[in-house]
């Protein structure tokens, strides 16, 4: 039986499906300059602001594999109008916190919408999209709507609190949700497993348990290296895996299938998977200081410069599923992951006096390698799960995302900051104040309250300390980028994007009752 073609409605339906996408990408990256301004009105106790930019990220993590599967038994589009609603009001909520603990609440609300959306979307791909051609085409573009939302966020973000007040940046994701909830039920097919059987809700508070705690220890390793409550976070979160895991072996209808990971496809996609948000992540967050700290841009300018990369991103999405029609997805993903790698060595090669042009050719190439891996990723990801576990297969690629991403702060983050504290020595810097050993930002704050002469001392020291962790981190990210490479074409060589049979769409309440 030939394949059936998606047609005008399912490219439609595609638009729509990447408005979810970009509020929920936007979200992470775009509260980073409102900082300050909450700081100012709320008031909030240092810890209550870690928490105000963690708690997204946490409890979206945490809640992803329990929303891929309730998507897959209750329906996919069900769940993603459900997610708009709670987004929107979230949202809403979270532009009007009178206080920090409101605004805590609100982003954790977020969290929990964002993880109903982000599964959904992806698996609703799978149905409207029969032909694998056409599939892998889809996929790259939603891969390049969500790179282009993190990349956008501070974008927008930096524009609104130029204009308006910090509740902004919340409230431009409710027309979105309004637009999604308006057409989504017209333009989107509602799916669920016919036989997905109970869902398993001991699994869900497991799963939960176990990546909260390996988050949360991750980040706060980030932020101040290894220590024991990190340590005991991160084994309390693994132990809790493996209870997790032994449950999910003994039952008829698991909450995942981990027979998923005995496919080659499937486990060496998630494993490349995480690699890839590593080096894209640990890549990120020294860009971004590079051009304020370094450069002296301003945020917003900063923020302008990431469009480029924006731009080069969306490119490569498209390259890498053009490819996809004639050659063997594992050198797709190997090709990209190298020339993630050839970015990482020009970034290893910037210096505190380099010309700007070498950074942005760095961070393109980066963004663009990560994005043609990621793009056929995430197709091979949905190809090795059956179709009623698309939802929670989605899932399981979303939370290597966060993991990945988390890794790659906690890891490059501190080889680049223990470089800096090891170039910060000295007896030029013995008189100074802790805080300009640590970080460039606090020797920044630092430089400002000395004389002239001797804070632009410090701050051309402190500037060459952290380029060369940079270079360091860099370094190390390569080397990564190209094993993941060479790993990626040896697991994947046999894999192809297979065509896939029609799915059965869910049947109208007569054809039920009948």
């Amino acid at each position: 039986m030939t394949t059936p073609l998606a047609g005008r409605k399912e490219w439609t339906g595609l638009a729509i499906l990447l408005l979810p996408v970009l509020m929920i990408s936007m979200d992470i990256s775009v509260l980073l300059y409102a900082v300050p301004f909450i700081s100012h009105d709320l008031a909030p106790t240092s810890t209550q602001l870690l928490w105000i930019l963690d708690m997204y990220g946490f409890v979206l993590a945490g809640m992803l594999l329990t929303m891929g599967a309730l998507g897959d038994r209750i329906g996919r589009r069900r769940l993603l109008m459900f997610g708009g609603v709670a987004f929107a009001v979230a949202s809403v909520a979270a532009a009007y916190s009178g206080s920090a603990e409101l605004l805590i609440g609100a982003r954790a609300l977020l969290g929990l919408a964002g993880a109903t959306l982000m599964p959904s979307t992806l698996a609703l791909i799978r149905n409207m999209f029969h032909d694998a051609k056409q599939r892998q085409a889809a996929i790259g573009v939603w891969t390049a709507g969500m790179m282009a939302g993190i990349a956008l966020g501070p974008v927008v973000g930096g524009f609104l609190l130029d204009h308006f007040w910090w509740g902004s940046v919340f409230l431009i994701n409710v027309p979105a949700c309004l637009l999604l909830l308006a057409l989504g039920p017209v333009l989107l097919p509602e799916y669920r497993a016919p036989h997905a059987g109970r869902f398993d809700f001991g699994g869900a508070v497991l799963s939960m348990a176990a990546v909260l705690p390996v988050i949360y220890g991750i980040k706060e390793m980030a932020r101040d290296g290894v220590h024991l409550t990190s340590a005991l976070s991160i084994a309390a979160g693994l132990l809790v895996g493996a209870v997790f895991v032994l449950r999910q072996r003994r039952l008829a209808n698991p909450l995942i299938d981990l027979k998923l990971f005995g496919d080659r496809a499937f486990s060496a996609s998630i494993t490349v998977n995480l690699l890839v948000m590593f080096g894209m992540t640990g890549s990120a967050i020294y860009n971004t200081q590079y051009l304020q700290l370094v450069l002296g841009m301003t945020p917003f300018v900063a923020a302008l410069w990431s469009i480029p990369a924006t731009v080069a991103v969306g490119v490569a999405a498209g390259i890498s599923s053009a490819l996809a029609k004639t050659v063997r997805p594992a050198y797709i993903v190997g090709g990209g992951l190298a020339v993630t790698a050839l970015g990482f060595v020009i970034l290893s090669l910037v210096r505190a006096d380099s010309s700007l042009w070498v950074v942005m050719v760095g961070a393109v190439a980066v963004g663009s390698g990560v994005v043609s891996a990621a793009t056929l990723i995430s197709g091979m990801v949905l190809g090795a799960a059956p179709a009623d576990r698309a939802g929670a297969a989605s899932a399981v690629s979303e939370t290597s995302n966060e993991l990945g991403g988390a890794l790659g702060i906690a890891i490059l983050g501190s080889i680049g900051t223990a470089v800096y504290r090891t170039q910060m020595t000295g007896d030029t810097l013995s008189g100074l104040p802790a805080a300009a050993r640590e970080t460039l930002g606090g020797a920044t704050a630092v430089a400002a309250s000395l004389p002239e002469r001797a804070g632009a001392a410090l701050l051309d020291t402190a500037r060459v300390a952290f380029t060369h962790g940079m270079n360091v981190s860099a370094v190390v990210a390569a080397i990564l980028m190209t094993a993941a490479a060479l790993a990626a074409v040896r697991l994947l060589r046999r894999v192809e994007i297979a065509p896939e049979p029609e799915l059965a769409p869910e049947p109208e309440p007569a054809e039920a009752a009948a």
